[in-house]
């Protein structure tokens, strides 16, 4: 047989073969509880963001410096969360972090939480235009804000160390309650997550 005749059998069983492989392929979809564990990759992911602000919060109310405010003023103090870098080598969603540094801070109910830099200026917004289309009684005056007291800062940060397949990522958030007043630091938190990820070898 020529070889000109051979080579479209050739590319018609190859074809055949990658449609037959296509055909087996499937995906499968199921829902779990949000709360879960859920680690694939390995990388910083929804369940980090949670435990580690849940954690940190709950150690920075347990802190000398929320008593010694509340006794000293006979009030809950204002708490705003400024920014939290990210200093590590992946690609982490900082909102979401934020999100959930927020949520902690507003359910304990031992803190008067306000509104970050970017919030405000749509608060703000809002009320420019309440005084130029809401009626007078409901309308809200600017210069009415309440005052933070402390800044909540941080950042997050990464090691990664990998050999034969083997990957170890470490990570460590570090954040800082900060009195506006004076700059004193009024609280340090740290929390450290090591990760271990093995890549299986697929042997045809």
């Amino acid at each position: 047989m020529a070889t000109s005749s051979i080579q479209p059998l050739i590319g018609l069983c190859v074809g055949l073969v990658m449609l037959s492989c296509a055909g087996c392929a499937s995906t499968s979809v199921s829902r779990v509880d949000a709360a879960s564990v859920t680690d694939l990759s390995g990388r910083w992911n929804d369940t980090d963001s949670r435990m580690i602000a849940e954690g940190m919060i709950k150690d920075a109310l347990s802190q000398p410096w929320l008593t010694n405010y509340t006794n000293a003023t006979r009030r809950s103090p204002v708490v705003i969360v400024g920014t939290i870098t990210n200093r590590s080598h992946e690609h982490i969603n900082v909102q979401t972090f934020i999100n959930d540094l927020e949520r902690e801070l507003t359910n304990s109910g031992r803190v008067t939480f306000v509104a970050g830099r970017g919030e405000r200026e749509e608060v703000r917004e809002e009320r420019r235009d309440q005084a130029a289309n809401a009626l007078e009684p409901t309308q809200k005056a600017p210069g009415k804000e309440i005052g933070a007291d402390y800044i909540l800062r941080g950042s997050i940060s990464t090691i990664a160390d990998e050999a034969e397949g083997t990957k170890a990522i470490y990570y460590q958030v570090d954040l800082e309650m900060v009195d506006l007043a004076n700059n004193v630091k009024s609280w340090f938190g740290q929390k450290k997550i090591k990760k271990v990820v093995e890549r299986k070898r697929v042997i045809f």
